[in-house]
Protein backbone atom coordinates (compact mmCIF):
# COMPACT_ATOMS: atom_id res chain seq x y z
CA UNK A 1 0.00 0.00 0.00
CA UNK A 2 1.02 3.32 -0.97
CA UNK A 3 2.39 6.05 1.69
CA UNK A 4 0.09 9.06 1.75
CA UNK A 5 2.35 11.23 0.59
CA UNK A 6 2.72 9.04 -1.92
CA UNK A 7 -0.91 9.16 -2.53
CA UNK A 8 -0.84 12.90 -2.42
CA UNK A 9 1.71 13.23 -5.47
CA UNK A 10 -0.84 10.94 -7.63
CA UNK A 11 -3.68 12.93 -6.91
CA UNK A 12 -1.96 16.40 -7.45
CA UNK A 13 -1.10 15.14 -10.91
CA UNK A 14 -3.55 17.40 -12.75
CA UNK A 15 -1.77 20.40 -10.71
CA UNK A 16 1.78 18.96 -11.88
CA UNK A 17 0.65 18.89 -15.59
CA UNK A 18 -1.06 22.76 -15.11
CA UNK A 19 2.07 23.64 -13.89
CA UNK A 20 4.77 21.79 -16.54
CA UNK A 21 2.35 23.29 -19.48
CA UNK A 22 1.97 26.92 -17.96
CA UNK A 23 6.42 26.46 -17.97
CA UNK A 24 6.42 27.78 -14.30
CA UNK A 25 7.85 24.24 -12.85
CA UNK A 26 9.17 21.28 -15.05
CA UNK A 27 11.02 18.48 -13.91
CA UNK A 28 13.57 16.29 -15.45
CA UNK A 29 13.16 12.64 -16.04
CA UNK A 30 12.94 10.59 -13.76
CA UNK A 31 11.59 13.10 -11.35
CA UNK A 32 8.34 14.15 -10.68
CA UNK A 33 7.01 17.75 -9.05
CA UNK A 34 4.10 18.34 -7.30
CA UNK A 35 2.49 20.36 -5.09
CA UNK A 36 2.16 20.15 -1.60
CA UNK A 37 1.18 23.17 0.23
CA UNK A 38 0.23 26.85 -0.78
CA UNK A 39 0.68 30.52 1.42
CA UNK A 40 -2.70 31.69 2.24
CA UNK A 41 -2.23 35.08 0.81
CA UNK A 42 -2.63 38.56 3.33
CA UNK A 43 -2.20 35.39 6.13
CA UNK A 44 0.76 32.97 5.49
CA UNK A 45 3.28 33.88 2.66
CA UNK A 46 6.65 33.68 1.83
CA UNK A 47 7.29 30.27 2.91
CA UNK A 48 10.87 29.20 4.03
CA UNK A 49 12.51 26.50 6.29
CA UNK A 50 11.12 23.22 6.83
CA UNK A 51 10.87 20.19 9.19
CA UNK A 52 9.59 16.74 9.70
CA UNK A 53 8.72 15.44 13.66
CA UNK A 54 6.86 12.30 14.06
CA UNK A 55 5.51 12.57 10.36
CA UNK A 56 4.20 15.85 10.58
CA UNK A 57 5.34 18.59 8.12
CA UNK A 58 5.99 22.03 9.73
CA UNK A 59 7.02 24.91 7.77
CA UNK A 60 8.02 27.90 8.81
CA UNK A 61 6.22 31.22 7.02
CA UNK A 62 8.74 34.85 6.89
CA UNK A 63 5.36 37.22 6.61
CA UNK A 64 7.26 39.79 5.65
CA UNK A 65 9.07 40.53 9.11
CA UNK A 66 12.39 41.78 8.97
CA UNK A 67 15.03 39.30 9.62
CA UNK A 68 16.66 41.55 12.47
CA UNK A 69 13.46 42.16 14.06
CA UNK A 70 12.90 45.07 13.99
CA UNK A 71 10.04 45.91 12.83
CA UNK A 72 8.11 44.02 16.28
CA UNK A 73 5.85 41.90 13.98
CA UNK A 74 5.51 37.61 14.07
CA UNK A 75 6.42 35.20 11.86
CA UNK A 76 4.14 31.63 11.17
CA UNK A 77 4.51 28.35 11.57
CA UNK A 78 2.19 25.71 10.30
CA UNK A 79 2.00 22.11 10.80
CA UNK A 80 0.48 20.40 8.02
CA UNK A 81 -0.05 16.20 7.74
CA UNK A 82 1.83 13.96 5.06
CA UNK A 83 -1.16 14.92 2.59
CA UNK A 84 -0.58 18.51 2.98
CA UNK A 85 -3.59 19.06 5.28
CA UNK A 86 -3.26 22.13 7.67
CA UNK A 87 -3.25 20.88 10.82
CA UNK A 88 -2.01 23.75 13.48
CA UNK A 89 -0.16 27.46 13.69
CA UNK A 90 2.38 28.92 15.50
CA UNK A 91 2.99 32.32 16.23
CA UNK A 92 7.01 33.41 16.95
CA UNK A 93 8.25 36.67 17.49
CA UNK A 94 10.63 37.88 14.97
CA UNK A 95 11.66 36.58 11.71
CA UNK A 96 11.72 33.02 11.24
CA UNK A 97 14.16 31.39 9.48
CA UNK A 98 15.89 28.29 11.36
CA UNK A 99 13.21 25.26 12.15
CA UNK A 100 14.61 22.06 12.93
CA UNK A 101 13.37 18.72 14.88
CA UNK A 102 15.31 17.36 17.79
CA UNK A 103 15.31 14.30 17.26
CA UNK A 104 15.99 13.03 20.83
CA UNK A 105 13.54 15.13 22.65
CA UNK A 106 10.87 15.37 19.54
CA UNK A 107 10.38 19.13 20.21
CA UNK A 108 10.93 21.81 17.05
CA UNK A 109 13.52 24.26 17.90
CA UNK A 110 12.64 27.56 15.77
CA UNK A 111 15.13 30.16 15.28
CA UNK A 112 14.31 34.09 15.15
CA UNK A 113 16.28 37.51 13.41
CA UNK A 114 18.97 35.49 11.66
CA UNK A 115 20.95 38.92 10.81
CA UNK A 116 20.44 40.30 14.69
CA UNK A 117 18.69 40.48 17.66
CA UNK A 118 18.04 36.14 17.37
CA UNK A 119 15.56 34.31 19.69
CA UNK A 120 15.14 31.09 20.17
CA UNK A 121 11.31 29.22 20.60
CA UNK A 122 11.10 25.44 21.37
CA UNK A 123 8.03 23.89 20.78
CA UNK A 124 5.80 20.63 21.83
CA UNK A 125 3.88 20.12 19.52
CA UNK A 126 1.81 17.52 21.69
CA UNK A 127 0.41 20.18 23.78
CA UNK A 128 1.27 23.75 21.74
CA UNK A 129 3.47 24.70 24.40
CA UNK A 130 5.86 27.28 23.38
CA UNK A 131 9.36 28.75 25.20
CA UNK A 132 11.02 31.47 24.09
CA UNK A 133 14.88 31.92 25.08
CA UNK A 134 17.52 34.81 24.22
CA UNK A 135 20.92 35.58 23.37
CA UNK A 136 23.75 37.67 25.10
CA UNK A 137 25.53 39.80 22.42
CA UNK A 138 27.24 37.69 19.74
CA UNK A 139 30.42 37.23 19.26
CA UNK A 140 30.16 37.56 15.33
CA UNK A 141 27.60 40.99 15.16
CA UNK A 142 24.74 39.50 13.71
CA UNK A 143 22.39 36.58 14.48
CA UNK A 144 21.73 32.47 14.40
CA UNK A 145 20.39 31.13 11.16
CA UNK A 146 20.66 27.00 11.44
CA UNK A 147 20.43 24.56 13.82
CA UNK A 148 21.28 21.02 13.76
CA UNK A 149 21.55 18.02 16.22
CA UNK A 150 23.97 15.56 17.18
CA UNK A 151 23.11 13.27 20.49
CA UNK A 152 22.68 15.77 23.13
CA UNK A 153 24.74 18.50 21.11
CA UNK A 154 23.41 21.53 19.53
CA UNK A 155 25.03 23.56 16.60
CA UNK A 156 23.87 26.75 15.02
CA UNK A 157 25.30 28.55 12.45
CA UNK A 158 26.44 32.41 12.74
CA UNK A 159 24.84 34.32 9.82
CA UNK A 160 25.23 37.82 9.01
CA UNK A 161 28.96 38.77 10.28
CA UNK A 162 29.77 42.47 11.06
CA UNK A 163 33.53 41.88 9.97
CA UNK A 164 35.56 41.11 7.01
CA UNK A 165 37.78 39.20 7.30
CA UNK A 166 35.52 37.26 9.52
CA UNK A 167 37.33 36.13 12.38
CA UNK A 168 34.30 35.47 14.50
CA UNK A 169 32.80 32.06 14.70
CA UNK A 170 31.07 30.75 12.16
CA UNK A 171 29.53 27.45 14.08
CA UNK A 172 28.75 27.43 17.65
CA UNK A 173 27.69 25.35 20.19
CA UNK A 174 24.48 26.34 21.82
CA UNK A 175 23.39 25.42 25.42
CA UNK A 176 20.39 26.12 27.41
CA UNK A 177 20.57 28.18 30.50
CA UNK A 178 17.73 29.07 32.07
CA UNK A 179 16.14 31.32 29.98
CA UNK A 180 19.09 32.30 28.01
CA UNK A 181 21.12 30.32 25.33
CA UNK A 182 24.90 30.30 25.98
CA UNK A 183 27.11 29.60 22.96
CA UNK A 184 30.90 28.36 22.97
CA UNK A 185 32.75 28.79 19.48
CA UNK A 186 33.63 25.46 17.30
CA UNK A 187 34.65 26.75 13.99
CA UNK A 188 36.23 30.10 13.36
CA UNK A 189 35.03 32.10 9.90
CA UNK A 190 38.87 32.54 8.98
CA UNK A 191 39.98 28.97 9.88
CA UNK A 192 42.17 26.49 7.60
CA UNK A 193 39.88 24.60 5.31
CA UNK A 194 40.81 21.21 2.62
CA UNK A 195 39.85 22.07 -0.69
CA UNK A 196 37.94 18.90 -1.73
CA UNK A 197 38.68 18.72 -6.36
CA UNK A 198 42.64 19.92 -5.28
CA UNK A 199 43.19 18.20 -1.94
CA UNK A 200 44.90 21.57 -1.28
CA UNK A 201 44.82 23.90 2.42
CA UNK A 202 42.82 27.06 1.71
CA UNK A 203 42.16 29.84 4.23
CA UNK A 204 38.08 30.82 4.39
CA UNK A 205 36.20 34.08 4.97
CA UNK A 206 33.12 32.65 5.48
CA UNK A 207 31.18 35.57 5.07
CA UNK A 208 27.43 34.38 5.31
CA UNK A 209 27.08 30.86 7.14
CA UNK A 210 23.37 29.75 6.20
CA UNK A 211 22.03 26.56 6.32
CA UNK A 212 23.83 23.39 7.82
CA UNK A 213 22.60 19.43 8.17
CA UNK A 214 24.77 16.42 9.43
CA UNK A 215 25.02 14.49 5.92
CA UNK A 216 24.83 10.60 6.37
CA UNK A 217 28.54 10.47 7.06
CA UNK A 218 28.00 12.01 10.33
CA UNK A 219 29.56 15.20 8.70
CA UNK A 220 28.23 18.64 9.46
CA UNK A 221 27.63 20.63 6.22
CA UNK A 222 27.35 24.44 6.15
CA UNK A 223 26.40 26.32 3.26
CA UNK A 224 27.94 30.04 3.30
CA UNK A 225 25.47 31.16 0.92
CA UNK A 226 26.99 34.05 -0.55
CA UNK A 227 30.34 32.81 -0.86
CA UNK A 228 28.75 30.01 -2.89
CA UNK A 229 30.63 26.99 -1.01
CA UNK A 230 29.99 24.48 1.40
CA UNK A 231 31.99 23.58 4.70
CA UNK A 232 31.67 20.16 5.62
CA UNK A 233 33.23 19.73 9.13
CA UNK A 234 34.66 16.23 10.22
CA UNK A 235 34.17 15.54 13.86
CA UNK A 236 32.69 18.71 14.14
CA UNK A 237 33.23 19.55 18.12
CA UNK A 238 36.04 17.28 18.46
CA UNK A 239 40.14 17.76 18.66
CA UNK A 240 40.84 16.49 15.54
CA UNK A 241 38.14 18.26 14.03
CA UNK A 242 38.54 19.24 10.29
CA UNK A 243 36.97 21.12 7.99
CA UNK A 244 36.75 20.62 4.10
CA UNK A 245 35.83 23.10 1.35
CA UNK A 246 33.81 22.82 -1.60
CA UNK A 247 33.48 25.51 -4.32
CA UNK A 248 30.21 25.65 -6.00
CA UNK A 249 29.38 25.81 -9.48
CA UNK A 250 26.47 25.42 -11.81
CA UNK A 251 26.49 25.36 -15.87
CA UNK A 252 30.50 26.51 -15.24
CA UNK A 253 29.57 29.20 -12.84
CA UNK A 254 29.43 29.91 -9.19
CA UNK A 255 26.18 29.61 -7.44
CA UNK A 256 24.66 30.31 -4.55
CA UNK A 257 22.46 27.61 -2.72
CA UNK A 258 20.36 27.60 -0.02
CA UNK A 259 18.98 24.24 1.67
CA UNK A 260 20.98 20.70 1.21
CA UNK A 261 19.23 17.69 2.15
CA UNK A 262 20.14 14.15 1.58
CA UNK A 263 18.51 11.02 0.57
CA UNK A 264 18.21 8.64 3.61
CA UNK A 265 16.20 5.85 1.91
CA UNK A 266 15.61 5.18 -1.63
CA UNK A 267 12.15 5.20 -1.21
CA UNK A 268 11.06 8.84 -0.46
CA UNK A 269 10.26 12.47 -1.24
CA UNK A 270 11.98 15.85 -1.09
CA UNK A 271 9.75 18.86 0.61
CA UNK A 272 11.39 22.50 -1.03
CA UNK A 273 9.59 25.58 -0.30
CA UNK A 274 9.47 28.59 -3.00
CA UNK A 275 9.36 31.04 -0.98
CA UNK A 276 8.55 33.96 -3.34
CA UNK A 277 6.60 31.81 -5.24
CA UNK A 278 4.21 31.14 -1.97
CA UNK A 279 4.19 26.99 -2.41
CA UNK A 280 5.84 23.94 -0.99
CA UNK A 281 6.14 21.90 -3.40
CA UNK A 282 7.03 17.70 -3.34
CA UNK A 283 9.66 16.09 -6.00
CA UNK A 284 9.50 12.23 -5.88
CA UNK A 285 11.38 9.51 -8.24
CA UNK A 286 10.89 6.01 -8.59
CA UNK A 287 14.44 4.93 -6.26
CA UNK A 288 16.72 7.72 -4.52
CA UNK A 289 20.34 6.39 -5.23
CA UNK A 290 21.84 6.50 -1.14
CA UNK A 291 22.63 9.68 0.18
CA UNK A 292 22.10 11.11 -2.76
CA UNK A 293 22.71 15.46 -2.08
CA UNK A 294 20.27 18.42 -3.94
CA UNK A 295 20.41 21.58 -3.23
CA UNK A 296 18.00 24.80 -4.18
CA UNK A 297 19.65 27.01 -6.37
CA UNK A 298 18.45 30.80 -6.74
CA UNK A 299 15.46 29.09 -9.40
CA UNK A 300 16.26 25.47 -9.35
CA UNK A 301 16.83 22.11 -7.76
CA UNK A 302 19.62 20.73 -8.37
CA UNK A 303 21.35 17.28 -7.77
CA UNK A 304 24.63 17.79 -6.09
CA UNK A 305 28.12 16.47 -7.22
CA UNK A 306 29.80 15.84 -3.57
CA UNK A 307 33.16 15.76 -5.45
CA UNK A 308 33.62 18.22 -7.59
CA UNK A 309 30.85 20.71 -6.23
CA UNK A 310 29.02 20.64 -9.71
CA UNK A 311 25.17 21.01 -9.51
CA UNK A 312 23.28 19.44 -11.93
CA UNK A 313 19.30 20.55 -11.72
CA UNK A 314 15.97 18.48 -11.63
CA UNK A 315 13.73 20.93 -11.35
CA UNK A 316 13.75 24.36 -13.07
CA UNK A 317 11.25 26.79 -12.99
CA UNK A 318 10.76 28.47 -9.01
CA UNK A 319 11.00 31.75 -8.14
CA UNK A 320 13.34 31.49 -5.24
CA UNK A 321 13.59 27.71 -3.70
CA UNK A 322 14.61 28.05 -0.06
CA UNK A 323 13.89 25.48 3.01
CA UNK A 324 13.99 21.69 1.97
CA UNK A 325 13.31 18.31 3.78
CA UNK A 326 13.73 14.45 2.39
CA UNK A 327 11.05 12.51 3.92
CA UNK A 328 11.04 8.64 3.96
CA UNK A 329 8.01 7.10 2.40
CA UNK A 330 9.03 3.12 3.15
Amino acid sequence: MKSPLILRLVVCAASLTGLAASGQVVASAPYTVSVFATSIPNVDFAPDSIAVLDGHVFVGYGDGVAPDGSDGKSSTIVEYNTNGDMLKTYTVLGHNDGLRANPTTHLLWAMQNEDANPNLVIIDPKNGTQTKYTFGPTPHGGGYDDIAFRGSDVFLSASNPSNNPNNAPAIVKAQINGGTVTVTPVLSGTATAIDIPTDTPVTLNLQDPDSMIFNPLGDLVLDSQADAELIIVHHVGFFDQTAYHLALTQNGSPVQIDDTVFATSSHGVILVSDRDGETVYAISRELFSPAAAYSATPTTVAALDPDTGVLTDIVTGMVSPHGMAFIKTK
